[in-house]
């Protein structure tokens, strides 16, 4: 059974996302402010920004750039992070959004699996970046850092070599757009293959969420995860709200910035809707213009999602999704107090799902009345990606020749329509929002010489969601501590992806087949 939205469909421009974001603004909102820097109070207008991005896609072609490359910005949230990834698309580019988080490393195999020819960074991130460039093959001259550094070219520079903005054409339903990395359902992180098409889509779809030309939002939650793309940069910049940017997540910070600004609109993950519920500093600061509070990434509970509400006096909404869809499916409405804040809400307009018992195959059906049996979600619409990059067998096991996605999330559905996550088929692990796939830390583990055998579960975590917890067999002759593990893991993985907790065992439970066997890892603590 195939279950609509129950949402009037979207008309979804068929043209290129600047064309979408920017093409009708308006005579009077152009000298309103688009950007404020909330460290510096610097602000920047849509007049300001649409000029930049014309000079910043103007640089980049004379450059040689253009329409079939492929570009990585890698860099916190910044207000030349808007400058940079829209000038990229304005010229035809297809953008990479690499974490700003990511090791030398993990930069390297991004660069090298998207075919990038340039990294934009930033001078905090230039080591990593540096280091990922050069293991990539790419010299100081393909480098950009927006900020200044000796021997490099800067954001300036690019702006003060004026050239008109390019005239490109592609077809916005098949020309990628960008290509953030997910692990999907379960693996290593590939590449995402997004269109123009499939982010005009979403945006078109999130406007339901609320989000309005008075609204100030504050973006704490990285514009490289396509969260953060779509539902804060790019649905703010459509709908001419203000954004407020900060680099990363520092509570006192946030909250002054919410206090100063007067912040109506807040998109959270759980652990900063944890911090908003609990931590003594919310007191200390005026939060009375915020009107509501959106949490996605991962799961929020439905207890939190009451303390929050209740500390806050405000509307809490859920919203669900995943890269593959740009990212969002699901989503409660500022509208529909009547939502659980528990559920993931009403598919946006234009999708269908369908959900399957992931033992059988067997459909299981909406009721007609109370809620459905739990089934793995499958979503379809015209945000879904076209496939991952250079991967036909990850793509074919993750989408049907029909077009639906499997999301590997085991969901129900009301009669209403409401639907809610109640376990997860996928083996991510979702530390703070982030995903982090067990397969690429037990390899990265498996290439010590003092390990034999590893594997990695999720242990639940009140504050972070769940951190990363690694069985380890050690080599015979071998000696390792718990420390070692971690700080092998740690030398070479972004933050978020470090090993928590290390326990050693004298085997790795598997099947017949040679899969981990998690659940027996998780059953045994």
């Amino acid at each position: 059974m195939v279950v609509r939205s129950q949402l009037p469909d979207v008309d979804v421009p068929r043209v290129s996302l600047h064309e979408y974001l920017f093409g009708d603004v308006a005579p009077d909102d152009l000298d309103r402010v688009a950007v404020v820097d909330g460290v510096s109070g610097a602000t920047t207008t849509f007049r300001s920004l649409l000029a930049q991005i014309d000079t910043l896609a103007g640089a980049v072609a004379a450059r040689g750039f253009g329409v079939g490359d492929v570009v990585a910005l890698h860099a916190p949230n910044v207000p030349a992070y808007v400058t940079v990834f829209h000038g990229l698309l304005r010229a035809g580019i297809t953008v990479t959004t690499v974490n700003a988080l990511a090791s030398g490393p993990e930069i390297t195999k991004q660069l090298a699996d998207s075919g990038a020819r340039l990294l934009v960074t930033v001078s905090p991130l230039l080591a990593a970046g540096e280091a990922g460039a050069t293991g990539a093959g790419l010299s100081a001259d393909q480098v950009v850092v927006l900020d200044g550094a000796e021997g490099y070219t800067s954001l300036a520079d690019l702006l003060a070599d004026p050239h008109p903005a390019p005239d490109v054409s592609f077809d916005p339903a098949t020309h990628l757009a960008v290509l953030p990395y997910s692990s999907g359902t379960t693996g290593r992180p590939k590449g995402v293959m997004l269109t123009h098409t499939n982010l005009v889509a979403n945006v078109e779809q999130s406007l339901l969420i609320g989000v309005g030309r008075d609204d100030v939002v504050p973006c704490v939650l990285p514009f490289f995860h396509i969260y953060g793309m779509t539902v804060l940069l790019n649905l703010a910049l459509r709908t001419r709200a203000r954004l407020v940017t900060l680099p990363r997540f520092d509570l006192a910070q946030y909250l002054g910035v919410i206090q100063e600004h007067r912040a109506t609109f807040l998109f959270v993950a759980p652990p900063i809707a944890l911090a908003l519920a609990k931590h003594p500093l919310v007191a200390e600061h005026d939060t009375s213009s915020v009107r509501a509070v959106l949490s996605g990434a991962a799961p929020l509970d439905e207890k939190l999602a009451a303390a929050v509400r209740d500390r806050l006096d405000v509307r809490v909404l859920q919203g669900y999704g995943m890269t593959e869809m740009s990212p969002v499916s699901h989503v409660i409405p500022v509208d529909r107090p009547d939502i659980s804040p528990g559920t993931v809400g009403l598919l946006v307009a234009g999708m269908e799902a369908r959900i399957v018992d992931p033992a059988t195959g067997t459909e299981i059906q909406q009721p007609a009345e109370g809620v459905s049996g739990a089934g793995e979600l499958l979503c379809r619409g015209p945000n879904v990606m076209v496939g991952y990059l250079g991967n036909p067998q990850a793509t074919a096991e993750t989408l049907e020749p029909d077009g639906f996605l499997h999301t590997g999330d085991i969901v129900t559905v009301d009669a209403d329509g409401v639907f809610r996550v109640v376990d997860r088929l996928k083996e991510l692990i979702k530390y703070k929002g982030y995903q982090v796939p067990p397969a690429e830390l037990e390899a990265l583990l498996l290439s010590h010489p003092g390990i034999a055998d590893a594997a990695v579960i999720g242990l639940p975590d009140e504050e972070a969601g769940e951190v990363p917890k690694a069985y380890v067999v050690t080599a015979p002759g071998a000696t390792l501590t718990a420390r070692d593990v971690m700080e092998f893991v740690a030398e070479q993985v972004a933050p978020y992806k470090k090993v928590r907790a290390v326990e050693f065992i004298e085997a790795v439970p598997k099947s017949a087949s040679g899969k981990i066997l998690r659940k027996d890892l998780r059953a045994a603590g």
